[in-house]
């Protein structure tokens, strides 16, 4: 996946730098944007609902974020999806292990899968992978 756009939504700092770097490894050539929660990223989106190229191929997400937490963002990213002609996909990532939250992301039909913090290499390689 040369030329993607990663979008990170991710209220930890360090997280986030960790999370670049991870990426970085696997091509210089993706161009990473991040936000400290969903309420910041819906705002961009819906600023560049018109341009594609300036929206996300794949959005890293947290659960537990303020302003905006992970489940709020997806419930206004359905509301904002059927003005984006772009594909999207969307990762939980998350420090959560609880089954519950697990069970929810299986709710919503824009999370394409869950993986526990750290995101490590292997896991953005599955992720590249089923997006290629």
């Amino acid at each position: 996946m040369n030329n993607a756009l990663i979008c990170i939504i991710d209220d930890d700092p360090i997280y986030q730098i960790i999370t670049k770097k991870i990426i970085k490894k696997t091509d210089t050539k993706k161009e990473i944007i991040s936000f400290s929660n969903g309420a910041e990223a819906i705002e961009a989106f819906v600023s560049n609902v018109h341009k594609p190229d300036a929206l996300p191929n794949i959005i890293l997400l947290d659960i537990d974020m303020p302003v905006m937490d992970g489940w709020d963002f997806m419930a206004s990213f359905d509301r904002i999806k059927p003005m984006i002609s772009k594909k999207i996909v969307i990762y939980i990532v998350s420090s959560s292990i609880a089954d519950s939250d697990k069970e929810k992301a299986k709710t919503f039909a824009g999370i394409s899968g869950y993986f526990s913090k750290p995101l490590t290499l292997e896991n953005f390689l599955k992720i590249e992978k089923a997006n290629d």
